[in-house]
């Protein structure tokens, strides 16, 4: 089982990379998927507790980690898992809300660096950046 951090990458024109920076194509529909990385199942964990630190400038968009139980995953098989435990969430500014939320929206350029928590025995997890208008992810980092 990994015992540090792990950066999640992302993979642009055949280069690896932690940090995306708004290309500025003109297009709205802008999505990237990490490459995944094994996830506390794929270990045979038990508790399936994962931590994101996500660290943005300037960002305006929509994160939300996924995950998958399937040992070979396809397009098809990831869905989002739910940021925050029991009915307990927190939004970009830290503020506790009685929610469970699956990804994280900024609507204004928003320059921060937050920590989300997650709980599932996934075999596998990843982020996935959408709805990106501008800014920068400096990075993605996960522990479980």
């Amino acid at each position: 089982m990994p015992s540090l951090s792990q950066s999640l990458t992302f993979t642009v024109n055949s280069s690896s990379t932690v940090s995306l920076n708004y290309p500025n194509t003109g297009t709205t529909a802008l999505i990237y998927a990490s490459n995944p990385i094994k996830g506390d199942g794929y270990f045979g964990g038990s508790d399936g507790f994962h931590t994101v630190q996500v660290n943005i400038s300037e960002f305006i968009g929509k994160i939300e980690m996924q995950g998958t139980l399937a040992p070979a995953p396809q397009e098809s098989d990831w869905f989002s898992v739910q940021l925050g435990t029991n009915n307990m969430s927190v939004d970009t500014t830290g503020l506790v809300s009685e929610e469970n939320i699956s990804s994280v929206e900024y609507r204004f350029a928003t320059t921060n660096i937050n920590s989300y928590n997650f709980t599932g025995n996934y075999v596998w997890v990843r982020a996935k950046v959408s709805d990106w208008t501008d800014g920068t992810v400096n990075s993605i980092r996960i522990n479980h």
